[in-house]
């Protein structure tokens, strides 16, 4: 079993480990696990999944004012719908929370910082494209 924290209704969820999956709901919220659209998350949510996720969490911290990030935010939902449940994006938006931001050091953006077990295992600056995304992930699942 892993521990899956809903991105509709925050609830964490328990589910059998597969390779794949078809259906997945929330116990709460009824909603789809499989969703696995970035989600912008405030520091209550951002601290939930980070804690709570048995997957690694792959965290984009952005602003709406850098061409760089909006440029790469295809490339990071797209990455998203391939890697499916084995893993969870989330997005920051560094300016609604600089508390985040101060707390992992964030000095320019994009950044992605992946998490496991609740702690930061790896961060990488810059945009990068879908199959970099995707690659970097690799070494996590």
């Amino acid at each position: 079993m892993i521990k899956i924290v809903c991105p509709h209704c925050l609830q964490i969820n328990r589910i059998p480990l597969r390779e794949s999956y078809t259906k997945a709901n929330c116990g709460n919220c009824k909603s789809s696990l499989l969703d696995t659209k970035p989600r912008d998350v405030n520091y209550t949510s951002f601290t939930k999944h980070i804690q709570n996720s048995d997957i690694p969490v792959i965290v984009d911290f952005w602003a709406q004012w850098c061409g760089p990030c909006r440029m790469m935010a295809p490339a990071f939902e797209s990455a998203a719908l391939k890697l499916g449940l084995k893993t969870r994006f989330l997005k920051v938006n560094t300016e609604e929370n600089q508390t985040i931001a101060g707390q992992f050091s964030i000095k320019g953006i994009p950044t992605i910082i992946a998490f496991k077990d609740g702690k930061e295992i790896d961060k990488v600056s810059g945009a990068l494209s879908e199959n970099q995304i995707i690659n970097w992930i690799r070494k996590f699942i």
